[in-house]
Parts: C-alpha cells; structure tokens; sequence
C-alpha cells in the first residue's frame, strides 16, 4: 500500500523535460550580439564570374601604372644632373618649343593630358623651359610655324612694301640684348606631338620659306555675263540712289542726296586659320628666301596613339593597360632630345623599285625618279622618299573617318593638311635636322634601371612593421637571446 502511495506521488510530481544536447554553434560572442553566423564557403558562380573579371583587371591596371612610375623616373634620373648645372647671371636656361594640335575627330583636351602625363615630367626633370603653340582646328600650327618663320625673316632684314609693327617677343628679345642677356648655348629646337601636327609643321615650316611675306591679292569678284560693269545695279547694295530716286532724278526734279547707307556691322574675329600664302604645288616655282639659313634648327617628332569609336574598343583597352610602354617610348626620346649635343640632317631614303610597261600611259617619270633598262619591254623605275614623309605613318590609319571625308560642297577649296599627301621640297628637306641619340644615353639608362632594381630588391629585404615590433620586444626568430623583461628571471644580470 504504502508502495502504491509513494508511485503516485511521484507520478504527480512534473516531469523534467531533457533536452538534446548540442554543439554551440558559431562563436557565443557573435551569437549574444545577434550577429548572423559567417560560415567558409565558396561563392556562387556569378560571384566568382565577378570578382574574376574585377580582379584581373584591377590588378593589371595597379600594376601597369606601377611600373609606369618606375619607367618615368628612370628618364627623369637620366636629366635630373642638368638641373644641377649653374648658369650666368646674364644666360637664360634651354628653351624648347612644343607644338600641338587637337587629334582627328577630337578636343584639344587629349593632347594637353598627353604632353602633361608622358612629356612634361621629363622637361621638368631637366629644368628647361618651353613655349606650347596649340592647334585647335586643322591647319592652326601650319598657320602658327608659317608666321613664326615670316617675323624671322622680316627680323633678318627681308623688306615689305607694307610696314607692320614690331611684335612684343622682338621688343622682349631687344630689351634683353640691351641688358646684356644671351640665350644658352646648348642645342634647342621644336618638339612635335603626333603625326598630324608633324603634316602641319611641315606644310608651314615650307610655306614661311618659300612664300612671300605679305597675303596675297585676293582673287577678282565673278561679274555675271550680260552686265556692265560701269552701270550700278539697282539691286547693288553699295549704290546709294534707290529706285524712287533714280526715277526723280531722270524726270529733273530737284536733285536728291543720296541715302547714308547703314555702318557695317563690326567685323567678327575670324574662326577658320589663316589661308595659307602658296600651295604645294607652287613650291617648284618659287625662289627660297634669301635669308634661309644654311641648316634649320632641330626638330624631334613624338608618337600620339589615338583611336576612337566603340568598334575599337579592345584595342583601346589594351592601350589602357600598358601605358607603361608609352611611358619608356617617349620618356626616352624627350630625354634624347634634352641630352643630344649634335644633331643630323634629314635624308632621302629609297622608296621603291617596279618594273612597268614603257607603252603604258602610267610610265612617265615624275621628280626625283630614276629610269633604267631591264630588258627589252621592260623599264625599272625607282623613286626616293624623304625621312620626314615616313615619320609616324601608321597612325593615319587609326584617325577618325571625318579626318578622311571629301570637302563638303562649297568648300571644295578648303586646306586639308591631313588628307593630302605630304610633299617635301628638296631646299627645304635638306636643311631640316634632328637630334642625335648618343649610345652614352643609352648605357646610362640601363645603369640607372640596374639601380633602380637593385633598390627594389633591398627595399624587400628591409623588415617589416612586423619584424620591427618583434625587435622591439625581444620576439624576433633571427636573435635567439632572451632579451627585455625576460632578463630579470633568466641568466645573471651581466648577460
């Protein structure tokens, strides 16, 4: 009985209720804090998609434009030495000038961003000076060197039968021979930018020496068949009698005085470059100044790869990813250029060799060709091209399709510098020169990229914050002895 009562009783005490025990999941801090758990684990596949593409790229660009630092002061280390150099008080430092023009189908912003990014750093390197003539629209520089070269042959003495004023860089120049300052001693000469500003200067450099110092006369107004030239039109702006006057002066009326006609309006500053004076065509026909020196100063031309259109776009992508090459290319003819002390002339190379049918009407020979016999039918024709006609050829390919259109109709006439070929003149051609690159440069250059190498390798070899903190306090794996605190407790105090 007393058995039954005690399993009752126990029977109506509440149950316990176990619990299955488990793991804690993830860290209890975390978990307290409300924080979901993080659990290691692949990403999906269009994460991995993309941070693949991301990655890669960001990577190349971080490590092209590494390396182009890296390329840019290695020039800049070549020509730093002459910033070093004293000058007299009464010499004024180097001085280049840059010519510039905005690229087909293009601002002028790109080839700014281009002479500052790849061309500046190393002109600044050197301490020299330059002066920029910019082209905004196409035929702008051929304008600039063509006036450049008629004041230095007014300056030289060269007469015109209109007086103009002296410009401000004559009165500068004037005042400063007068205060006994001479310009430098070493070499200086133009920095060209891209194969379109090259056509111009070219154009212009030829058109300063070849043709005359004033505009030419305008061509004569078209009179239309049937009028007279000595009869005003009563549709003739210019006239002053209208045609109610015209009538009361046949009929004897009182005479009428003539109606002021309205001021013309101020004329607004032209848009369009300066026409040019002669054409290349004109250049056989014409005389060299006589003030053309015996050799022209010298010139350097740069590359200025430019693409545009959505077509391209790989192409331009490459090209954003290894500016670096860019960067030595051009680094090392800036710095050839500030480092040359002698410079040669530009030379005619061999342009081709055909044989062609002397029946033909395509077998006359032009200019500059030479004809031999090959065989009995058969005539050898071969021709000479100039250096300048094959500096940067490739990237007329690469311009913008506008740069290739024909002339809209009415401007058939317009200048298109870019579009015709270039013509060299042989006095012209000849007397052009361009710097000399010494192999010293070179060798030099590979010395300061070895430095530079070098200091690479040592600066990976320097420890650490990590290592620097292991020194501090005793920790470090490459000196075993126990230091710091730890001395008070191991070893004699003269450990």
């Amino acid at each position: 009985m007393a058995d039954h009562a005690k399993a009752a009783l126990e029977a109506s005490k509440p149950q316990a209720v176990v619990m299955p025990v488990t793991k804690a999941e993830g860290n209890p801090a975390l978990r307290m804090m409300g924080l979901p758990r993080f659990r290691a684990k692949l990403p999906s596949r269009n994460w991995l998609i993309f941070l693949s593409i991301t990655g890669s790229f960001t990577t190349a660009l971080l490590y092209d434009r590494n390396q182009k630092k890296k390329v840019q002061k290695k020039w800049c280390d070549l020509v730093s030495h002459l910033a070093q150099d004293t000058l007299p008080v009464t010499q004024l430092p180097r001085r280049f000038t840059i010519f510039l023009a905005a690229p087909p189908g293009d601002g002028l912003r790109s080839a700014r961003e281009y002479f500052q990014e790849y061309v500046k750093p190393v002109l600044v390197a050197a301490a020299v000076e330059w002066d920029v003539v910019e082209g905004r629209r196409e035929g702008d520089v051929r304008a600039g060197v063509a006036k450049r070269v008629r004041q230095l042959r007014r300056k030289n003495g060269e007469k015109t039968p209109v007086e103009l004023e002296e410009p401000e860089e004559d009165l500068v120049q004037g005042i400063q021979e007068k205060a006994g300052i001479r310009p430098s001693d070493d070499l200086e000469g133009d920095l060209i930018i891209g194969r379109h500003t090259w056509k111009e200067y070219v154009r212009g450099l030829q058109e300063g020496w070849l043709g005359p110092l004033h505009p030419p006369d305008p061509p004569p107004l078209a009179i239309p068949a049937g009028a007279s030239a000595s009869e005003p039109s009563l549709e003739d702006p210019s006239s002053d009698l209208t045609a109610e006057q015209a009538t009361a002066s046949e009929s004897g009326d009182a005479p009428v005085s003539p109606v002021p006609s309205e001021a013309p309006p101020p004329a607004a500053k032209p848009m369009t470059p300066t026409p040019p004076y002669i054409t290349p065509s004109q250049y056989s026909s014409l005389s060299l100044a006589s003030t053309a020196p015996g050799t022209l100063p010298p010139v350097m031309a740069l590359p200025f790869p430019y693409i545009l259109g959505i077509l391209n776009t790989p192409t331009r992508t490459y090209r954003f990813l290894t500016q670096r090459r860019l960067a030595d290319d051009v680094g090392h003819i800036v710095a050839d250029m500030v480092l040359a002390r002698s410079t040669r002339p530009f030379v005619a190379e061999l342009d081709f060799a055909s044989s062609i049918d002397p029946d033909s009407p395509s077998a006359t020979l032009g200019r500059g060709e030479v004809q031999s016999g090959a065989g009995e039918g058969a005539v050898i024709t071969s021709g000479s091209r100039w250096e300048q006609q094959g500096v940067y050829m490739d990237e007329e390919k690469e311009w913008h399709k506008s740069a290739r259109k024909p002339s809209p109709p009415g401007e058939e006439g317009k200048e298109r510098v870019w579009l015709e070929d270039m013509v060299i003149d042989e006095r012209v051609g000849e007397r052009m020169t361009t710097f000399v690159n010494s192999m010293a440069n070179d060798e030099q250059s590979r010395r300061i990229a070895e430095e530079h190498a070098l200091q690479a390798v040592d600066r990976q070899r320097e420890p650490g914050w990590i290592e620097t903190v292991k020194l501090w306090t005793g920790l470090s794996e490459n000196d075993k002895r126990v230091k710091g605190w730890e001395q008070g407790f191991v070893g004699n105090e003269s450990d």
